[in-house]
């Protein structure tokens, strides 16, 4: 919209709001292929109408059946500081909605005979460490390959999540690596470092980036004119959606003179990273590319179908994840889609095989609940298609078993705290923490995170409140002397520090 590209020149102050007001209205016009009728169209808009205003973050949805698009429509605000509404053509970061785009670029190629999905990763990136047994292509489609997760292991290193991230320190990371979560094929865990290398693999193999690629092989063929992958943090792009998240007020504040008015922050996003994230479309671009599980005319049916494969354990066990691509159900349909989340960007993509649907929605606020607000579309757009549900017969109800009331354990004290003390090192991530003891609490500093208080939980285990930095486990010789330090949950599993026995330099 000519609106949007002009935000930079100095109009009016009444011009500039006649322009906003007339991109509302065309926000709501964009025509559709087969419009839905009036009542369809206000259920729909009644999933939104929480972001239907000025000063509001908001949302882009669309719905495409049988091929045509039948509703798209834009809510909210797009650049809440310039008063830029939502519009269908806005473009949004859609975090890891963007998974799939990068699984059906290496499935592409495996279908070109370029690579074979069982190929050891190591095969095509040979920075990544010689783990045994070694994970393959297909393992990291499916996140059962045991690599640790990067925003994890960044955040641990001492990274915040909105810093500028580039593919190449998310490289060096994964090179430093000495251990696995698990066995590869052990076990299903979400791992967004096998999508990064998954699109350092396709760059490795076809010689063009990922987002050059999937351009030539997937967006222009489909007709996603505003879709790309956006591994440039300084690239501009016109007509897109910034992100925020709810300003929670202390609990003591006084109320605003306008309880009425939201309050949001800046949810800051500088990722220079793509193939786990990094995508930027908009909900008719992606609509297209709902609607190809339908036709197949980019891949073909084989290659779709083994988009649409389950990741299969060890063991034989089935997992509900394909490529890229959460396989569930709701109400007695069969649902193929995935969600995202970086930031406030908070997005859905849901395709309806079964009666050849697709919703899309997108957001830019934290809380915009769009998989709750994806399915209430669904129940609009769907009504008198889904199977009849079933009755709950034979169910019983009644209260869950009550807990036992136990005893939190008893922090031991300054002595025994002090057995943990001292500078800790991980050769993997190249990271210190310093443990020390204070006011009869073990507490960890990092030099960008600051103080850490380690809960005691069991002897020699510990817990934090910091999501990247969980559980902190000891290990003690065969002497009963402190040994390693192992720190985890979450998507990273027993992460090695060694404690330096020469103090650094004051």
């Amino acid at each position: 919209m000519s609106g949007v590209t002009r935000i930079g020149r100095r109009l009016p102050a009444a011009t500039l709001a006649a322009t906003a007001i007339a991109a509302s209205l065309l926000a709501a016009c964009t025509a559709p292929d087969q419009p839905v009728s009036p009542a369809l169209a206000r259920g729909i808009a009644a999933v939104f109408v929480d972001l239907d205003r000025p000063g509001s973050p908001g949302a882009s949805v669309a719905v495409i059946r049988d091929g045509d698009i039948v509703y798209s429509r834009g809510y909210g605000e797009a650049q809440i500081e310039h008063g830029i509404p939502v519009t269908p053509h806005t473009v949004f970061h859609v975090a890891s909605v963007s998974k799939q785009f990068a699984a059906m670029a290496v499935t592409l190629l495996a279908a070109d005979g370029a690579l074979s999905l069982d190929d050891p990763v190591r095969m095509h990136l040979p920075y990544v460490p010689e783990f045994e047994p070694a994970p393959t292509v297909r393992q990291m489609i499916h996140h059962t390959s045991g690599i640790r997760d990067q925003w994890q292991l960044l955040a641990m290193s001492g990274w915040r999540l909105d810093d500028v991230i580039t593919t190449e320190q998310i490289l060096g990371l994964m090179a430093r690596q000495q251990e696995l979560n698990f066995e590869p094929g052990a076990e299903y865990l979400y791992s967004n470092m096998g999508y990064t290398l998954l699109g350092e693999v396709v760059e490795a193999v076809s010689g063009m980036s990922l987002a050059e690629f999937t351009q030539a092989r997937v967006f222009a063929p489909l007709g996603m004119d505003r879709t790309h992958f956006h591994d440039d943090h300084e690239h501009v792009v016109p007509n897109r959606a910034y992100s925020y998240a709810p300003l929670q007020p202390p609990a003591d504040a006084a109320a605003p003179a306008d309880a009425e008015a939201p309050r949001y922050r800046k949810a800051v996003l500088s990722y220079a990273n793509a193939g786990a994230t990094s995508l930027f479309t908009t909900a008719e671009d992606l609509a297209r590319w709902l609607d190809n599980f339908r036709h197949a005319n980019v891949g073909g049916p084989e290659v779709m179908q083994t988009m649409l494969s389950r990741g299969v354990l060890n063991n034989g066990d089935t997992i509900p994840y394909a490529h890229g691509l959460a396989m569930g159900e709701y109400r007695g349909l069969r649902t193929i889609g995935h969600g995202g989340a970086d930031a406030g960007f908070r997005t859905q993509v849901q395709w309806f095989p079964e009666v050849e649907t697709g919703v899309v929605v997108l957001t830019n606020v934290a809380n915009g609940n769009p998989a709750g607000r994806a399915r209430d579309v669904a129940d609009v757009v769907l009504a008198g298609s889904f199977p009849e549900e079933e009755g709950e017969e034979g169910q019983e109800g009644g209260a869950p078993p009550a807990a036992d009331d136990a005893a939190p354990p008893e922090t031991p004290g300054p002595a025994a705290l002090a057995e943990y003390a001292g500078t800790w090192y991980s050769p993997e991530l190249d990271a210190l923490y310093h443990l020390s003891v204070s006011e009869g609490r073990l507490v960890a500093r990092h030099v960008r995170h600051g103080e850490i208080v380690l809960e005691y939980r069991a002897p020699d285990e510990f817990a934090t409140d910091r999501w990247f930095f969980r559980g902190v486990r000891f290990e003690r010789g065969g002497d009963g002397a402190v040994g390693d330090m192992r720190v985890g949950g979450g998507r990273v599993r027993n992460l090695r520090f060694v404690r330096l026995t020469t103090p650094l330099p004051g």
